[in-house]
């Protein structure tokens, strides 16, 4: 037999589930304010003492709810908040099975899609999310057999709270880790988002990326093109990041073809810059325009990316020699249609003229004691001196470091017997690759 205080405890429950069943959209609200006020931060047998054993009747009324009304926002934000006060309390693992078997997941995901939910609402689903996934490993291959890598990523591309992005990112990176069987799925999920037009969403995977590439241990192949292009960003801090990844790529599989196409964005084609032509020949506001174009934005970014990969590693540099990096940076200070192209193209060059003799001795060739004397007195101003001939000059330079031998000649390192015969072996084949062609 139950007691009297057992009876009077049942009876509160009964009356408060009644009055829940019972009411209007602005009573419950009312009832899920005093909920997530008296019961925020309650463990699970807190819970169970607070509905007298019964709380789990209660979450079955928010889960039912949360089903019927969430394509329309009602209470949506207080429901996900209150559900969450059971998902995340301690010793509360039974809430959380309750909750998935009724397809919690696959709800919670299926409101990041709908264009009439709020961010706000979204946000509380994505906290949701994040409880489920810090729940274990098979909770997170749970979320991501559901497609969940997949809506995240495209909620985390759209949404405009920089908040909400950066929570969305906090579960991407809950699913990265210890989640082997689709680790991979999460790393694809963040390279897609490279593209996107949100600046935040691309600064926030590119770092989320940094994460994942010692995890994954191997790169995907398009991971290459998607960095490079996130350069043309006007946005100095989504530059920073890609230039940081960059920084990481070249331990893995793709260092020659990243620094193939760090080298190669110093020269734009004709297909990117011959854009200008007609606004060159009809529109006097031409320079206004060209400061920002894409090609020219991703051309000073890669410059300045050559010169942070010279500065941790020479040997990167010594490639970058070998893939025509100095004729290029030359080319790249003689675009007067984008002073910061110029500016870190000049800097860059700066250091592979202070490392490298042989490079010393063609650069100053190349462009003449008078403009060389220019560029050594301050290489970061050297394009507000240059006149039009000199431009010209550095723009159809003929400098071929590759041809000119060995490079052991820095001034600041010695190499070994090793590292010698692995630059003449590049030598050779690169001198073997131009005969042919």
């Amino acid at each position: 037999m139950t007691s009297i205080k057992e009876q009077a405890a049942i009876s509160r429950l009964l009356s408060f589930l009644q009055d829940w069943d019972n009411a209007g959209k602005v009573s419950r609200r009312h009832i899920l304010n005093n909920f997530i006020e008296i019961n925020q931060g309650k463990t699970g047998p807190e819970l169970e003492q607070e509905f007298s054993q019964g709380a789990s009747l209660f979450l079955v009324r928010l889960t039912t709810w949360l089903r019927l009304t969430y394509m329309t926002g009602s209470c949506l934000e207080k429901l996900l908040k209150s559900i969450g006060i059971f998902l995340s309390a301690v010793s509360s693992n039974r809430y959380l099975i309750e909750f998935l078997e009724v397809g919690g997941v696959l709800t919670l995901l299926e409101i990041l899609a709908l264009e009439k939910i709020s961010e706000g609402d979204k946000k509380e689903s994505i906290k949701l999310l994040q409880v489920i996934a810090n729940s274990g490993r098979k909770y997170k291959e749970l979320i991501c057999e559901s497609y969940g890598v997949r809506s995240i990523a495209e909620f985390l591309a759209k949404c405009k709270s920089e908040e909400t992005q950066e929570e969305v990112q906090v579960l991407l990176d809950s699913l990265l880790h210890g989640n082997p069987k689709y680790q991979n799925q999460v790393y694809k999920g963040l390279i897609a988002l490279l593209p996107c037009t949100s600046p935040k969403a691309q600064q926030l995977s590119l770092q989320t990326l940094r994460t994942a590439q010692p995890i994954i241990g191997s790169t995907h192949p398009s991971i290459v093109d998607c960095v490079l292009n996130v350069l043309r960003t006007v946005h100095l801090e989504v530059q920073c990041e890609a230039i940081k990844l960059i920084k990481d790529l070249v331990n893995y599989d793709v260092c020659v073809p990243l620094l193939k196409g760090l080298v190669d964005l110093l020269i734009p084609s004709f297909k990117e810059t011959c854009k200008l032509q007609p606004k060159i020949l009809n529109d006097p506001t031409v320079l206004q325009l060209t400061a920002h174009l894409p090609v020219f934005l991703q051309q000073a970014a890669a410059a300045k990316a050559i010169r942070v990969l010279a500065h941790s590693n020479l040997s990167l540099a010594e490639e970058m020699l070998h893939l025509h990096v100095v004729p290029s940076l030359m080319a790249a200070m003689g675009n007067t249609d984008h002073s910061n192209s110029q500016r870190q193209a000049s800097l860059t060059l700066e250091f592979f003229v202070q490392t490298f003799p042989v490079v010393e001795e063609q650069v100053r060739r190349s462009m003449g004691e008078e403009l060389y004397k220019l560029f050594l007195s301050n290489a970061e101003d050297l394009y507000m001196k240059m006149d039009s001939v000199q431009v010209d000059i550095l723009a159809a330079n003929k400098v071929n470091v590759s041809k000119t031998g060995p490079l052991y000649g820095s001034r600041h390192f010695d190499y070994g017997l090793g590292d010698q015969e692995q630059l003449d072996d590049i030598t050779h084949s690169q001198e073997d690759k131009e005969g042919k062609e």
